[in-house]
C-alpha cells in the first residue's frame, strides 16, 4: 500500500521509509513561526524550561510575524510586540518582521482613529515600505517572502497555519508549550493523521471562490468531520485555482476539525515559490494506490455562492436563499479574504457602484496594500473603487479578524449583523458577543454591501 502527502512528508522527516495513519513520531521541523498573541508565552516558556541565555535550535528557522493586534492604542499590545523585538534581537533571529512601520504611521496621525479614517480615501500608498519589514498577516506573509515550500514541515503557533498546505507540505498549528520545545529542539513528537480526499471535477464558476468550495465542504461534513485527519484537496478545478485561492482553502481546514490541508504542489505552485526564493525544495506527490479513511467527490459547475450561517463554519446555505438578512456592516479582509485575488473580486462587484452599508476593507499584507494601487479593475485602481464605492480602507493587518481591543479598525462593538469574509463566525469572534457573523466569499461580501442584505454575486456580475 502505498502513502498519501502527508504520510510522506512525515515519514520523511523522521527518517522513515514507511508510516501509517496513528503511528507516533519525533520529526524534524523546518519551519516554526509565532505572532504577536502566541509569541510571548511561547517565548517565556522556552527561556523557563531552556534557560534565559538558551539559543533557539536555528536562528533561520524561527520567523516572527506581527500582525493581529498591531494598529490600536492598547499599551499590551505594544508590550507584546516589544517581548518579540527583544527576542529576536537577542537570538539574532534572520526573520522579524517587526511592526516598526506602525510607530512612523502613527507619528503622521493624531491617533489611530485618524490612522484608520486617513485611510478611508486614496492616500498615499505605504510609501516608505521597502525601509520597513512589517508585512502583515502571518499566514499570508509567510509565502509572499519565501517561507513556504513543497515537501517541507511547517508549524506555527496559530490554528491556520495549515492555510500553507497549499504548497504541498505539511503545516500545522500547535500550542505555545509545544512552540516553545520546537524552539529549542527543532523537533516535535507528532501523530500521523488519516487522510480525507476531496475531488473536485470540471471547472469552477467565475462567481464561486475558493472561500464557497471549502464552505461547500465544512457544510457536508460538519466542523469535526475531519478531526485530526489530513484533508487532502484535489480535481481539475484545484488545479485551475491559482495560490491565493488554495490558501484560502487550506486556511479553513481546521474548520472542519483537521490537522492540515494539502494540494499536491504542481507547476503553479513552483512557478510561484520559485519567484519568491531560491531555496531548493522537493515535491511531494501521493502515491496512486495510497489509502484514504474517505474519498468525497464534488462537481465544482453546480456549487453555487455559498455562506455560513451564525455561528458556525459549518452552518451552510447558499447565497440566494439569504435575501432577507439585513445585514448592518460587510468586511472584506483577514487571511482568508484579504489576499491580492480577494480585492480583485470584491473590487469587480463594487466598481461604478456604491455600498449600502458600512464596508470595511482591509488588506492582508503591505504587499496587498501596493496592489490596491497597482491592480485596476474597469480602468481605476482598487484603492480608488473601493474609496468611490463608499468603503473605509485600513492598514494591513488582521485587524477585526480576531476583535482586538476596541480601538481595532472594524472590530464589531454592538450587537449587529456582519457579513464577513474571515474564517470563524463563533460568537464574540469579531468584538461583540451579540453580533451575527455571516462568512462568504469576497464577491457575495461585496454584493452584500451593496445589496443591504446577504446576496447572490451573480446578480451584480450579470449586470456588467
Amino acid at each position: 500500500m502505498g502513502m498519501t502527502i502527508t504520510e510522506k512528508i512525515l515519514a520523511r522527516h523522521a527518517g522513515r521509509g514507511k508510516v501509517s495513519p496513528g503511528e507516533n513520531l519525533w520529526c524534524d521541523v523546518d519551519l516554526l513561526m509565532t505572532h504577536d498573541i502566541c509569541g510571548p508565552p511561547a517565548i517565556s516558556i522556552f527561556e523557563e524550561q531552556f534557560g534565559k541565555d538558551a539559543k533557539v535550535w536555528d536562528a533561520e528557522k524561527v520567523v516572527i510575524i506581527p500582525d493581529h493586534y498591531i494598529f490600536t492604542a492598547e499599551p499590551k499590545a505594544h508590550r507584546n510586540v516589544e517581548v518579540l523585538r527583544s527576542f529576536a534581537r537577542r537570538q539574532h533571529l534572520k526573520y522579524f518582521y517587526d511592526a516598526d512601520f506602525v510607530a512612523r504611521l502613527q507619528s503622521r496621525c493624531n491617533g489611530i482613529g485618524d490612522l484608520a479614517a486617513g485611510r478611508a480615501g486614496v492616500p498615499e500608498p505605504y510609501a516608505d515600505a521597502s525601509t520597513t519589514s512589517y508585512r502583515g498577516v502571518c499566514h499570508s506573509a509567510l509565502p509572499q517572502n519565501g517561507h513556504t515550500r513543497p515537501g517541507e514541515l511547517l508549524l506555527g503557533t496559530d490554528s491556520h497555519t495549515c492555510t500553507h498546505g497549499a504548497f504541498g507540505e505539511f503545516a500545522t498549528g500547535i500550542g505555545n508549550t509545544e512552540g516553545a520545545f520546537v524552539m529549542g529542539t527543532g523537533k516535535l513528537w507528532l501523530r500521523v493523521p488519516a487522510s480525507m480526499k476531496f475531488v473536485f471535477h470540471g471547472h469552477k464558476p467565475p462567481y464561486v471562490m475558493g472561500k464557497d468550495l471549502i464552505l461547500h465542504v465544512i457544510g457536508e461534513i460538519t466542523t469535526d468531520g475531519a478531526t485530526y485527519r489530513a484533508m487532502e484537496f484535489a480535481g481539475e478545478a484545484m488545479a485551475q485555482l491559482n495560490m491565493d485561492e488554495r490558501c484560502t482553502i487550506c486556511n479553513m481546514a481546521v474548520e472542519a476539525g483537521g490537522k492540515n490541508g494539502v494540494i499536491a504542489a504542481d507547476e503553479t505552485t513552483a512557478a510561484y515559490v520559485a519567484s519568491r526564493t531560491d531555496v531548493p525544495f522537493e515535491v511531494v506527490a501521493s502515491d496512486a494506490d495510497a489509502e484514504y479513511l474517505r474519498v468525497l467527490e464534488f462537481d465544482a459547475s453546480a456549487i453555487e455562492p455559498t455562506v455560513a450561517q451564525p455561528h458556525s463554519p459549518g452552518n451552510r446555505a447558499r447565497a440566494r436563499e439569504l435575501a432577507d438578512v439585513k445585514v448592518d456592516r460587510a468586511y472584506i479582509g483577514s487571511c482568508t479574504g484579504g489576499k491580492t485575488t480577494d480585492m480583485l473580486a470584491a473590487a469587480s462587484i463594487l466598481a461604478g457602484r456604491t455600498v449600502a452599508v458600512e464596508t470595511f476593507i482591509v488588506p492582508a499584507t503591505t504587499e496587498v496594500d501596493q496592489a490596491l494601487d497597482r491592480c485596476e479593475v474597469a480602468g481605476k485602481c482598487l484603492r480608488r473603487i473601493f474609496a468611490d464605492a463608499g468603503c473605509r480602507i485600513g492598514p494591513a493587518s488582521c485587524a477585526a479578524c480576531l476583535g482586538g481591543p476596541p480601538d481595532t479598525f472594524g472590530r464589531v462593538n454592538e450587537a449587529i449583523t456582519v457579513v464577513s469574509t474571515t474564517n470563524r463566525n463563533f460568537p464574540g469572534r469579531m468584538g461583540h458577543k451579540g453580533a451575527r457573523v455571516f462568512l462568504a466569499s469576497p464577491l457575495t461580501a461585496a454584493a452584500s454591501a451593496v445589496a443591504g442584505h446577504v446576496a447572490d454575486p451573480r446578480d451584480y456580475m450579470a449586470a456588467e
